[in-house]
């Protein structure tokens, strides 16, 4: 069950359809007697000599309820899915308004002695029907009702010196941030030092300028790395592979993507030794275009 699919309008048609089957249980009748052979003085909305007010009114009152919630859990694949014409919530609604319409009427109706009267559970049964039928026909227009009724968490600020965390903690499309060339944005690693220590995005140092290349360089033997090269955080444009860190013309280690990012290691030339959140490292080749942290 998805609760997430719900809103406070569905909310609202459960409740009511709870307390209509309760009413169902409750005297529908009562007789004032007070004599020894008087008998039963009272009856629900089960007994038989009421048919057919349990069909007419309390279970097609919960069929009602039944029919709304199940579109509603179906989701938005069985929007345009009907049945005779009308979809499922649409049956509830029709459903809905017929039982509170028998139930009214009901009230009228019964013996003309003044010892029989309608009970607790005929009242409480037109109460439920009311709020049924009135959520039911509301929830599509009413902003209140459509709101969902589990709201997700607001995501939980993410500590500096966390993995992953790009330490710039402005909105998304702002500079600074993923896929727009901002600071932090440069190719060629050269140029541009942030202020701060290392342990996180953002907080980079010196990094010793690479040149581009036109074309990617022919497998060689790993350089090895610079000695005045210090780890910083970076992000990727595009899905690119990591090669081995021994064997860089061996079969891929790993994937870095966009959106997370990984902390650079070593630099060799214009590649990078990237690390894995799962701690597997690998040769990143193609470093263009990537944000660093």
């Amino acid at each position: 069950m998805n609760l997430r699919a719900l809103t406070r309008g569905d909310a609202a048609v459960a409740g009511a359809a709870v307390l209509l089957f309760i009413a169902s249980f409750l005297p529908y009748w009562t007789v004032d007697c007070s004599g020894r052979y008087c008998g039963n003085t009272s009856q629900n909305a089960w007994s038989t000599e009421l048919f057919p007010v349990l069909p007419s009114i309390y279970l097609l009152g919960i069929l009602a309820a039944a029919l709304i919630l199940v579109q509603r859990f179906q989701g938005k694949d069985a929007a345009n899915r009907q049945v005779l014409g009308l979809r499922l919530d649409q049956w509830g609604i029709a459903f809905s308004v017929a039982a509170l319409w028998t139930s009214v009427w009901s009230l009228g109706g019964g013996p003309s002695s003044g010892s029989f009267g309608h009970g607790f559970g005929a009242w409480l049964g037109v109460i439920a029907l009311v709020v049924l039928a009135g959520a039911a026909a509301a929830s599509p227009l009413v902003p209140a009702l459509k709101a969902p009724l589990v709201t997700d968490r607001p995501a939980t600020a993410a500590v500096p010196g966390q993995y992953g965390y790009p330490g710039a903690p402005g909105q998304p499309g702002q500079p600074g941030q993923y896929g727009y060339p901002a600071q932090g944005h440069d190719p060629a690693f050269g140029g541009q030092v942030a202020q701060g220590g290392y342990g996180y995005p953002g907080a980079g140092q010196p990094v010793a300028t690479a040149q581009p290349q036109d074309a990617a360089p022919a497998p060689q033997p790993a350089p090895a790395p610079a000695a005045d090269f210090q780890p910083f955080w970076f992000a990727v444009p595009a899905p690119r592979q990591l090669a081995p860190k021994e064997n860089p013309a061996g079969a891929p280690v790993g994937e870095v993507v966009p959106g997370t990012w990984y902390l650079a290691v070593e630099q060799r030339g214009a590649a990078l030794v990237a690390q894995l959140p799962d701690g597997t490292q690998g040769v990143l080749a193609d470093t263009s275009g990537i944000q660093r942290g």
